[in-house]
């Protein structure tokens, strides 16, 4: 009988061939988007550099008991007139205007009353109420954006305050994805027997090729023969820097990825002690990955995740996306391998819970235990069965 790799052990083989990826290009931050940053982005000068208002009303210096001030002008937001305000003396200040030499506090407009060039004060502030501080926002060498963080909206938000306009990202990898199979049928093809189906692997791969940072290059379908299975291998290769297959890595008669990797390729990892995907092989080809996984599109998908996720982190220099959740329900292991089962979040009082409602439990090609954002739960090989209300580890997906 086989004696399975334990997966820590396939991960730290794999982790230990990878070399640091050097790829990168500037682009324009307005298609930066879900991009990785090569470099670390630090603030070059305290922002805000100047105490500023955090609303409308009036600018002054706080003193005990005040109840009136004289009015002397106003100051709109993005003028600087290098005004000083003697003591029971005010300016009219507006969101995100200078707060002006001699000021230390805003009061509201809600909070006085206007009788010619006096402001009655109606309701006291305490000192330094509604200004913003030197720096509140980020003080300068300050690290805001950390290499290989994932640029979302708010990170070019932050790029564009900082006056950015280009930034360094890394070079998407190419990702080949080959589907094989004599049974499976491509988008837009007939199914001329009942035996037959629709691959659907290869564009859930390719979309989570997209949200992992790569670039994805479908293949066309290839039937198993060998000859054609490894051509079809070849070629994929000569434009990618990885090459996802599906299918063909059992034990069955046809499975014919598995020869071609044995007779062509460096292979690294072959197999792992986990449920789904214990048939998973991992190859090298110079500088190139091949990742053979299995047919099952639950099984497929989810192994991209264990593998193919874990290179293109270690390419970006990004952590593995874990977390702990609290089960909401018993859960009885079914296998002797360390188990990744499709689970539902929730949040609750602040605490994150995990179910399993509408999951198919016992079968890998369910594609629709994956939908509607679910994570996987970690069952360790040792554990037999799971109270709820324990904390469990969670690995979400994409």
């Amino acid at each position: 009988m086989k004696q399975w790799a334990k997966y820590e052990d396939t991960l730290e083989i794999l982790r230990s061939t990878v070399k640091p990826w050097s790829n990168v290009q500037k682009v324009a931050i307005t298609q930066a988007l879900d991009r990785y940053i090569a470099v670390d982005i630090v603030a070059k000068d305290n922002y805000p550099s100047r105490e500023l208002s955090a609303m409308d009303g009036y600018a002054f210096k706080w003193s005990q008991n005040l109840s009136e001030l004289n009015l002397t002008t106003d100051l709109p937001a993005g003028t600087d007139k290098g005004l000083v305000i003697n003591e029971n003396e005010c300016i009219k200040t507006f969101t995100g205007s200078l707060m002006s030499e001699g000021t230390d506090t805003l009061i509201p407009v809600e909070n006085v009353e206007i009788n010619g060039n006096k402001i009655l004060i109606k309701k006291q502030v305490p000192k330094g109420f509604a200004v913003r501080e030197i720096g509140e926002s980020y003080k300068k060498g300050e690290i805001l954006i950390k290499k290989g963080a994932k640029l979302g909206y708010a990170e070019i938000a932050l790029l564009a305050e900082l006056g950015e306009f280009h930034v360094s990202v890394f070079i998407r990898p190419r990702v080949a994805i080959l589907a094989t199979g004599s049974e499976i049928k491509d988008l837009g093809e007939a199914l001329e027997n009942p035996a037959q189906i629709r691959s659907s692997n290869h564009i859930a791969l390719a979309m989570m090729m997209q949200k992992m940072g790569a670039e994805p290059i479908v293949c066309e379908i290839v039937r198993d023969k060998k000859e054609l299975v490894q051509e079809a291998i070849v070629n994929a290769l000569k434009s990618a820097d990885v090459l996802i297959t599906t299918g063909g890595v059992s034990m069955g008669d046809y499975d014919f990825v598995k020869a071609a990797l044995k007779d062509n390729f460096n292979i690294i990892i072959d197999g792992a002690g986990i449920k789904p995907g214990r048939h998973i092989k991992v190859a090298t080809s110079g500088d190139k990955y091949i990742f053979a996984l299995p047919g099952f599109p639950y099984s497929a998908m989810v192994m991209c995740v264990l593998y193919v996720r874990v290179l293109l982190n270690a390419w970006f220099g990004v952590s593995e996306p874990k977390l702990t959740a609290i089960l909401d329900e018993d859960y009885t292991k079914r296998s002797p391998f360390l188990e990744f089962t499709a689970v539902n979040l929730s949040v609750r009082d602040g605490k994150i819970y995990a179910n399993l409602d509408g999951k198919k439990l016992g079968s890998s090609a369910i594609v629709n235990n994956l939908t509607n954002e679910a994570a996987l739960l970690i069952v360790p090989k040792e554990t037999e069965f799971i109270a709820k209300g324990e904390v469990v580890e969670i690995l979400r997906m994409v």
